[in-house]
C-alpha cells in the first residue's frame, strides 16, 4: 500500500478555521475508490479485497502531526511542521522517510507522463478544455432527510459542483461535475482532522485522498478541472460532521466531442468494447461489463455525453478524543530504512 492510500478519501469535505495549538481527536473510519472507464482498466483490475471492500483504518491528529494506522502492519505520519511522511512497517519496526518536496516532484512527474499518454488518445476522447480558463458553479441543497448512522443522527445535504470553460454551458465547453452526497451530525466534531487536511492540501497545493499519487495525478491530467473541483470542495462548510459520504466525479463530453464522435462511424471493438485489453485479462473485464449491463435497470436513463470515472465511499465509524502526543509519535525502536 502506498502513503497516499493511508489518507483518507473525503478529508476535504469540510473548510474550517485553524485548529487550536493542542487540539486532538481520534476517527475509525472506511475508506473506498474505485475508477470506471480507461482509469477503471488501468487502475482496479487487480485491486483485490480492499478495493471491494474498502480499507478501515484509525487516525488520530495532535497538533502538526496525524497518524494513519491501516490494518496490523502499515502505519503513516504526517508532520505539517517538519513538512515530513513517515511510512511506517509495523512487522519489522522500521520507517521510510518522504519529504513533502518529493512528494510534490513525484506528482509533478506523474502528471506529466499522463497527460502525454492522454495525448495520444483518439481526439474525441481528448479534453477540449486543456490550458483554457475554467469557471465553477456550486449548488448545495439540504433534502431535510435524516437517519441514523453507526450512532449518530445525521441529516443529508447533497452538493454539486460543476467545472466548464469560462462563458459556456456545460454541454457546449464539456468539463465535469462531482456530486457530493454526505450525512452530517452535530453531535460530534472532527474539526480538527477536517482542518489538518485543509492545511496539507495547501502544503502540497494539490488533493489529499485516498488515491494513490500517481493515480490521482494521471486522473488531473486526463480531466481538466479535478484540481479545481476539490480545490473548492475544500471550502465548503457544510455545517457540520460528515459521517457517511459518496462522492461521484463525471466527465462531460463536449458538444464538438460529440459531434467527432458521432461522424467516426462504428467504432472498432477495440474501441468500442470498454473491456477490451486482449487476451484473458480482456474476456474477464467483458464478462464483468456483461454483467453490469445486466444489472442496470430496463430504461434507466443514460446520457451518452456523461460518464462517471470516479467514485469516492467515506464512512466514520468511532470518533474520540483521547489522543496524546505518543499517539502521533515514531514508536521506540524504529529504524530508518532507504
Amino acid at each position: 500500500m502506498t502513503r497516499t492510500q493511508l489518507l483518507p478519501a473525503l478529508a476535504l469535505t469540510l473548510a474550517i478555521a485553524a485548529a487550536p495549538v493542542h487540539a486532538e481527536v481520534r476517527k475509525e473510519e472506511r475508506n473506498q475508490v474505485s475508477f470506471s472507464g480507461m482509469l477503471g482498466r488501468m487502475f482496479n483490475l487487480f485491486g483485490g479485497k480492499s478495493a471491494k471492500e474498502g480499507v478501515v483504518s484509525s487516525v488520530a491528529v495532535s497538533g502538526d502531526r496525524k497518524m494513519t494506522t491501516t490494518g496490523e502492519n502499515a502505519a503513516q505520519v504526517v508532520d505539517l511542521r517538519e513538512e515530513t511522511i513517515y511510512d511506517l512497517d509495523l512487522r519489522r519496526k522500521t520507517y521510510k522517510v518522504t519529504t513533502f518536496e518529493e512528494l510534490r516532484r513525484q506528482m509533478r512527474e506523474a502528471e506529466a507522463k499522463a497527460r502525454e499518454s492522454a495525448a495520444s488518445q483518439p481526439k474525441e476522447e481528448q479534453s477540449q478544455n486543456q490550458n483554457k480558463e475554467m469557471e465553477i458553479d456550486v449548488d448545495i441543497k439540504n433534502t431535510g432527510q435524516t437517519k441514523a448512522i453507526n450512532g449518530f443522527d445525521t441529516r443529508q445535504v447533497i452538493a454539486t459542483i460543476t467545472v466548464r470553460e469560462k462563458g459556456k454551458k456545460l454541454e457546449e465547453s464539456g468539463g465535469l461535475v462531482m456530486n457530493v452526497d454526505t450525512w452530517l451530525t452535530k453531535a460530534v466534531s472532527l474539526k480538527e482532522i477536517s482542518d489538518f487536511e485543509r492545511r496539507y492540501y495547501e502544503k502540497l497545493a494539490g488533493p489529499v485522498s485516498a488515491v494513490d499519487a500517481q493515480q490521482m495525478a494521471t486522473a488531473m491530467a486526463m480531466f481538466p478541472g479535478l484540481k479545481e473541483a476539490f480545490g473548492r470542495l475544500s471550502r465548503e462548510d457544510f455545517g457540520g460532521t460528515a459521517i457517511q459520504t459518496t462522492t461521484t466525479i463525471d466527465s462531460v463530453k463536449s458538444a464538438e466531442q460529440m459531434k467527432q464522435q458521432g461522424s467516426s462511424g462504428a467504432q472498432s471493438d477495440d474501441r468500442a468494447d470498454p473491456a477490451s485489453i486482449g487476451g484473458a485479462i480482456g474476456g474477464f473485464m467483458r464478462r464483468r461489463q456483461q454483467q453490469k449491463e445486466k444489472e442496470t435497470p430496463a430504461g434507466a436513463a443514460t446520457n451518452p455525453a456523461r460518464s462517471t470515472f470516479m467514485t469516492m465511499n467515506n464512512e466514520v465509524l468511532k470518533i474520540a478524543s483521547n489522543v496524546t502526543a505518543a499517539d502521533v509519535a515514531i514508536p521506540a525502536g524504529f529504524k530508518e530504512r532507504n
